[in-house]
């Protein structure tokens, strides 16, 4: 079988220095957040290009906690792509204010800049691209747009660990980038975590208040806050995992040009990367009106397949409330019968890619 993503083969690569880590945490008698948290946060802010790095629990929180620090609640609105998992949307709703979703570049399956002006009303508050599949949104003209509107700008990188656009790396483009380390990510924990990232002293600073019950003292409270805390064991995993992403981005670089290589007459349709963007792979996700058979035909050679994402958030009975017919967003709802994910990840071995290439082409 070729699995989808491996990730027992990614814990067996590092683990002596994973087994190493946790027993390092287990030893210092230091359970929740302290030293080791402190330490993948500079080291995680630093790769980012970004002067601030705040850990929390997983990557739901961290855009909760990021609209929370920009005080977007009840009444406002925020911009949302159409075509993206539905924690994008569900931050939104978590702190009260509407998502609005604008649909997305066909060729590239982001947010179309194009198309955020006319969402824009004058209860909008933010806007927030998702880098889909570890490929960056295009930033500038969204920030033109945010600035011209006095919006601000939260980004989603959950897939878009080591990305960059136009030469910078993912980080601190935007007011406040939120992170995922979900075990499958790019840069994955054993377990749920996320993180934050921006070069705002004062943002960074109110989401490690609003993180940890909203004290910054022991049992003195200034605002009502979450328990949402990165782990120490998951933080000392992460450092180990970060010595080695960009290795890893190198060999999910090399599979998906092989992608490219085998695929390349077989009528699907493949990637398309602009000239300013570098992907990390985090996903590799053809298109095929025939999706559903291509999909039947690959399980069945034992080829592990999935679908990002099967039905939009706007399709979803969690959204119903807001009367958006399936029809009125057709680009999100066209990709979710068409789309198709590829095994992927640092562990895919070129004779696997040329394996699944050959079973798509039959």
């Amino acid at each position: 079988m070729i699995p989808f993503l491996d990730l027992r083969a990614a814990y067996l690569e590092l683990k002596p220095g994973i087994d190493a880590a946790i027993a390092r945490v287990l030893d210092s008698g230091w359970y929740v957040l302290g030293s080791e948290v402190e330490a993948f946060e500079a080291e995680w802010a630093a790769y980012c290009e970004a002067a601030h790095a705040v850990g929390v629990a997983n990557g739901l929180d961290a855009l909760t906690l990021a609209l929370r620090a920009l005080d977007i609640g009840a009444g406002d609105e925020v911009i949302v792509p159409s075509n993206t998992y539905i924690a994008t949307w569900l931050a939104v709703s978590g702190v009260g204010a509407t998502p609005v979703p604008v649909e997305p570049d066909p060729a590239t399956h982001n947010i179309d800049p194009a198309r955020i002006d006319a969402a824009i009303t004058p209860r909008t508050r933010a806007i927030l691209p998702v880098h889909l599949y570890g490929q960056p949104a295009d930033l500038d003209p969204i920030l033109g747009i945010a600035r011209r509107h006095n919006l601000r700008v939260v980004e989603d990188a959950a897939q878009a660990h080591g990305a960059r656009y136009k030469g910078k790396r993912i980080g601190a483009h935007g007011d406040i980038v939120c992170w995922s380390f979900y075990p499958g990510k790019n840069l994955g924990a054993l377990g749920d975590a996320g993180a934050l990232t921006t070069d705002d002293p004062v943002l960074a600073g109110r989401v490690a208040l609003l993180r940890n019950y909203g004290s910054r003292q022991k049992y003195v409270n200034e605002e009502p806050g979450v328990n949402s805390r990165l782990d120490p064991i998951q933080a000392a995993v992460l450092r180990v995992k970060l010595a080695v992403l960009d290795k890893w981005t190198a060999r999910r670089r090399a599979v998906a040009a092989a992608y490219e290589e085998g695929l390349a007459d077989s009528g699907l349709i493949l990637p398309h990367v602009p000239d300013w963007a570098e992907p990390v792979w985090h996903l590799y996700v053809v298109r095929s009106t025939a999706r559903d058979a291509l999909q039947a035909r690959l399980t069945e050679a034992r080829v592990g397949t999935l679908i990002h994402y099967p039905i939009p958030p706007h399709m979803q009975t969690a959204y119903a409330g807001l009367g958006i017919a399936p029809e009125a967003l057709p680009l999100a709802q066209r990709l979710a019968g068409e789309v198709l994910s590829l095994p992927m990840g640092p562990h895919m071995t070129l004779d696997r890619v040329q394996d699944v290439c050959g079973k798509c082409l039959v």
